[in-house]
């Protein structure tokens, strides 16, 4: 089918080789949608991502290597323009909210039928969200009690090394992202946690096992 230029570009991120086949002959039948890349893992997704510049990962939760959570993280940091859709046989609040506070644009189950997959991409690569109905009820619930998550894998690294004594130049140097990230990082974890200095940062990280006193 002839693809036109205006095409969303999609990767697809899946451990499972039938489910990406699967995905890529149900997205390929709509003339909008452009299949440009798949990857097995989360670190796989990243790698491609750069050399292919998709527009939507249509991504999985349970992955080797690097799974979906984590990896959606790196993307929203390191690849913001990139938008992220989760495509998941879980339906649980705990995967729902991690992918939410990771960065991800919208929630799908798998069970779920193409039409609705292609409406999720269209929606998130115009700047929107889109959750599936069991999603959204999940996601309403969590909204309504409006509770701070702890912190996320990258903070936990970024609390880390902060507690190790680096400085916001060393902490962006050595997780090649930018000082202003690491610092808007640095200002959601004391948030998070209701900590002002680095001292009691240092103090968390020893007292929850982050850092050996």
């Amino acid at each position: 089918m002839q693809r036109m230029d205006t095409s969303i570009r999609i990767l697809l991120a899946d451990d499972h080789p039938l489910v990406r086949d699967g995905l890529r002959s149900c997205l390929e039948m709509y003339d909008n949608i452009q299949v440009i890349g798949e990857a097995k893992n989360g670190s796989e997704a990243l790698e491609k991502a750069v050399e292919l510049k998709p527009d939507v990962v249509l991504m999985d939760i349970n992955m080797p290597e690097l799974n979906g959570l984590d990896a959606t993280e790196i993307f929203a940091e390191k690849y913001p323009k990139i938008k992220l859709l989760i495509l998941s046989m879980h339906n649980n609040r705990e995967y729902i909210s991690s992918a939410l506070r990771y960065g991800a644009r919208g929630y799908v189950l798998k069970d779920v039928p193409s039409q609705e997959v292609v409406a999720a991409i269209e929606a998130v690569h115009m700047g929107g969200t889109y959750f599936s109905s069991g999603v959204s009820k999940i996601l309403m619930a969590y909204q309504e009690r409006d509770v701070e998550g702890p912190l996320t894998t990258r903070e936990q690294t970024i609390l880390l090394l902060l507690a190790e004594g680096k400085s916001n130049k060393h902490v962006a140097a050595e997780l090649d992202i930018s000082v202003r990230t690491v610092e808007t990082h640095r200002k959601n974890i004391k948030r998070k946690l209701d900590i002002s200095s680095t001292a009691g940062l240092t103090r968390y990280a020893i007292e929850n096992g982050l850092l050996s006193n």
